[in-house]
């Protein structure tokens, strides 16, 4: 195992560029394959390209506030505090390593955004806590832990198809959770990665000579620093310094998201955690100063979202408009038989992934073509609907897509953790194709 990961670490080290660069490469792959497999000409391409560039403006604010909002309350008091004497329980990195895939696993599972973020932060705290613990296993595990998203309470595909209204309605009706996230088949592939998966890491970890240890210290530049306050201050200063202004607004935030969770039950989204990291933000810096400046630290991770998901926005136009994602499945939906409908339905979700990295987005593009053909066979619609799912979020793992928040947190680069989730891809794909196969 060591071996491996350490094959996989080189290689990524050596080849795997920026993401930035990544998603550069990805579009002009995406942009040849285009023109090679559809009947879309090199203009056409290039209007598919630029009409979805801007597509998820609104998820790419989202995704910033994911990151800016989780920053922020981490690097507030209570929040320290909490997150330290939870770390504070590990003792040696292996059960570091451990304790950080379960916390990501089971936020997860309750919601992605909220997962993604907590992951990362526990994983910062662990590096201060725990002596000669590798600081890119405990990112990679964090992060490995979003491979269960799509299984959860956040899926977006399976809440999508039990919404009255939804785009497919007519073809397969509404299908209830109770069919899809909480079906045995789902909860089974799920508690099998949660028993693998940090024994999975555990193994993973390198050599002492391999091992990379940050300085505790390093970890702590980000905390915003305590405000001098001076003794005689004009009213615009006094009020950035008021805790009662900040008590207020945070106190504000907090009766809507118990209005909230009243009427909608424990019902969480992308703009409901982002809502509650905000406002306890605000709540736990104290002042509205103090909340500022954390802000100004927060905000400096945020660059690679703001520039590489307009691009990617352009490669699911691309593979959307001209057809070709529609060609990845149909191709492997043309070798599939009854027994392996659901695994190549699977296999071919996390290629379309790779080059559509958004679970909605990916299900409008192979839900009209995977739930036809599940008919035409008689499979099952809402196991073919988690066969997506579960594809959607596997290739995560080497898409640099999702893990920019978390190597924001971080302050990495995805080449120091792609070798680790190399092997979380490997792993988990058999046991999620063994699922498909056999439940």
């Amino acid at each position: 195992m060591k071996a491996l990961v350490s094959f996989f670490n080189r290689v990524m080290q050596r080849y795997l560029p920026d993401p930035f660069l990544f998603v550069i490469i990805l579009t002009f792959v995406v942009y040849i394959l285009g023109m090679l497999l559809t009947d879309s000409g090199p203009y056409q391409m290039v209007q598919h390209w630029g009409t979805g560039f801007w597509s998820l403006l609104t998820f790419s604010m989202q995704m910033v506030l994911v990151l800016v909002t989780g920053h922020v309350l981490a690097s507030s008091k209570p929040f320290k505090k909490g997150l330290g004497s939870l770390a504070g329980l590990s003792k040696t990195p292996g059960h570091a390593i451990i304790s950080v895939t379960l916390v990501s696993l089971i936020a997860t599972w309750i919601n992605w955004g909220f997962g993604l973020v907590i992951g990362a932060l526990f994983a910062k705290e662990l590096a201060r806590k725990v002596q000669n613990v590798d600081y890119r296993l405990l990112i990679a595990s964090a992060y490995s832990g979003f491979l269960i998203w799509h299984g959860g309470f956040s899926g977006s595909i399976p809440l999508t198809i039990a919404t009255p209204g939804h785009f497919s309605e007519k073809l397969i009706g509404v299908i209830p959770t109770s069919e899809t996230i909480f079906a045995p088949f789902n909860l089974i592939i799920v508690i099998a990665l949660v028993v693998v998966l940090p024994i999975l890491n555990r193994l993973m970890m390198p050599s002492k000579e391999e091992t990379v240890v940050i300085d505790p210290k390093l970890l702590k530049n980000d905390d915003a620093a305590e405000p001098v306050i001076e003794e005689k201050l004009t009213p615009a200063e006094r009020l950035e310094n008021s805790k009662i202004l900040s008590l207020l607004t945070g106190i504000l935030g907090l009766i809507f998201l118990f209005w909230y969770f009243a009427t909608n039950g424990f019902k969480l989204n992308l703009d409901i955690v982002n809502f509650l990291f905000l406002f306890l933000g605000i709540l736990f810096h104290g002042t509205p100063r103090q909340f500022l400046d954390a802000v100004v630290n927060a905000v400096k991770g945020a660059s690679g979202i703001i520039i590489q998901f307009p691009f990617y926005a352009g490669i699911m136009g691309m593979m959307v408009s001209s057809g070709l994602a529609a060609v990845i499945s149909n191709g492997f939906l043309s070798i599939a038989n009854d027994f392996t409908f659901y695994l190549f339905t699977f296999w071919s979700a996390g290629l379309v992934n790779i080059f559509v990295p958004s679970g909605g987005g990916q299900w409008a593009v192979q839900a009209p073509i995977m739930l036809d053909a599940a008919k035409a066979i008689g499979a099952s619609v809402p196991k073919t609907a988690m066969a997506v799912a579960w594809g959607d979020a596997w290739t995560n793992m080497i898409q640099p897509f999702w893990v920019l928040p978390a190597l924001a947190i971080a302050g990495l680069k995805a080449k120091d953790i792609m070798g680790f989730c190399v092997m979380v891809l490997v792993v988990s794909g058999v046991v999620i194709s063994l699922g498909f196969l056999f439940l």
